[in-house]
């Protein structure tokens, strides 16, 4: 079951969009998959649901979708950087707002806005199944959006030095 706002909308996943075209426009979007007490406290994915991810990414794959696909350790693992004026200041981990926090991401193309939520609406709950869990979409920026310039440019080079 799908809800728009508050309203509950049924819905059954659709099947996986048609393979991605070679020379077609995409736009790329992050699937953040937000952390809770058990991804801070370090607490493993049972199988089923590690299982299910992989069937999901595998299906990402085969659409040519896929861009990339991570876990995050906890927080007590990592650390900030905080800037004021000119000065750095580095904090370690853990982070206290666990419902800022990041446990994982997906990072994929869709030729579509529409294709992206169709793929998120097949994302496995990260929580698993019948627990309450919240992932979260973001458009990337792409070099276009940006008007020309030169440090446009030298991240176009940049680009092209990792296809190499």
């Amino acid at each position: 079951m799908w809800s728009r706002g508050s309203r509950p909308v049924e819905t059954v996943c659709d099947p996986a969009p048609k393979p991605m075209p070679k020379g077609v426009r995409t736009v790329r979007f992050m699937i953040i998959v937000k952390a809770n007490k058990d991804s801070e406290a370090g607490v493993m994915p049972e199988e089923r649901l590690i299982a299910a991810m992989a069937t999901y990414h595998e299906e990402l794959t085969k659409a040519g979708a896929l861009l990339d696909a991570s876990g995050l350790q906890p927080s007590s693992k990592g650390w900030r950087v905080k800037y004021s004026g000119g000065k750095r200041t580095l904090v370690d981990g853990p982070f206290a707002e666990t419902k800022e926090l990041i446990a994982g991401y997906t990072i994929i193309q869709a030729k579509s806005r529409q294709e992206a939520i169709d793929w998120t609406k097949r994302f496995p709950n990260p929580a698993g199944e019948g627990q309450e869990a919240e992932i979260e979409v973001r458009q990337l920026f792409e070099l276009e959006d940006f008007g020309p310039s030169e440090a446009v440019e030298r991240f176009r080079e940049i680009e092209a030095a990792k296809k190499k």
